[in-house]
């Protein structure tokens, strides 16, 4: 059963009488949960604001978190969730912090003689409950969007565009080139060709494990753009065994120049802008 507003000023004056007392105590469980992460000061604070914004909500606002008397309350546990989940807390730990008030409740009772009938009881763990479920469901949101966020940087990160002559951009691929990955991979080479300048691409599959017709797939896809933006686009990498799965699964690359390695790759490029290649070093002068 839902605590009444009854049942929330008997909880709030019973919090308000012995505030000390229970801060104290909330606090002293909750620093021994997280075993020393946070600063005994610090867990105080955090306490200190929880305990007044209980308070503050009253009896209407505990009878119904939802309501706008309880809005300081969301508030307060919304920013104690998005911060221990930032903080890399696990949810049990951060939901450990508002279930303590039970006990602190339970050893109130038992200690200093405040007498709680057992409606009592089950209304304020039911409250501290719900409390709980409100703090975990905003760390999950936030740990979301924090695992969101990460995904796109490695996004960013995994599909460098570097150019490697005048003239000439290199996209070197490593590992699975999903859909989302391929939107950055061409999303990433349109824009350098805007910025560099480039009439030549080259895209290394080097790194790629395996080629299926998905990935030949976007990667055609790639070498379309870059051409409707006036670059040629060599593919680079394509050792025996992704040749082999090609020819097995019939994908054709066209007229579009493959290559073996990037330097290879790279010699085809120069060749073409008149710039002369040998695959020889240069004799030293003794």
């Amino acid at each position: 059963m839902a605590l009444t507003a009854d049942g929330g000023d008997r909880l709030v004056g019973l919090l308000s009488e012995h505030g000390e007392r229970v801060v104290q105590r909330w606090t002293e469980l909750v620093t021994a949960s997280l075993r020393g992460r946070l600063s005994q000061a610090e867990l105080r604070l955090q306490v200190q604001e929880l305990h007044a914004s209980i308070v503050n909500a009253g009896g209407a606002g505990l009878a119904d978190l939802q309501t706008p008397e309880a809005g300081e309350l969301r508030a307060v546990l919304a920013d104690l969730s998005r911060s221990r989940a930032r903080q890399s807390f696990t949810a049990t730990e951060t939901a450990i912090s508002i279930y303590a008030l039970k006990d602190v409740l339970v050893e109130l009772a038992e200690t200093d003689g405040v007498e709680l009938s057992l409606r009592d009881i089950l209304d304020f763990t039911g409250l501290v409950d719900r409390m709980g479920l409100l703090t975990f469901e905003t760390y999950v949101q936030t740990r979301e969007g924090l695992i969101a966020d990460q995904a796109e940087q490695l996004l960013e990160l995994s599909t460098p565009v570097v150019k490697i002559w005048d003239g000439v951009v290199a996209v070197p691929l490593v590992g699975t080139l999903d859909s989302a990955r391929a939107q950055v991979v061409m999303e990433r080479l349109l824009q350098t060709l805007v910025d560099t300048g480039s009439p030549y691409a080259i895209i290394d599959i080097t790194g790629v494990p395996a080629v299926d017709t998905q990935v030949a797939q976007h990667i055609l896809k790639t070498v379309v753009a870059a051409r409707l933006m006036g670059a040629d686009c060599i593919i680079s990498g394509i050792r025996p065994q992704i040749a082999q799965t090609i020819v097995a699964l019939g994908i054709e690359f066209g007229d579009i120049a493959t290559k073996a390695s990037l330097a290879d790759a790279l010699r085809h490029v120069l060749r073409l802008t008149g710039v002369e290649t040998s695959r020889r070093h240069p004799r030293r002068e003794v």
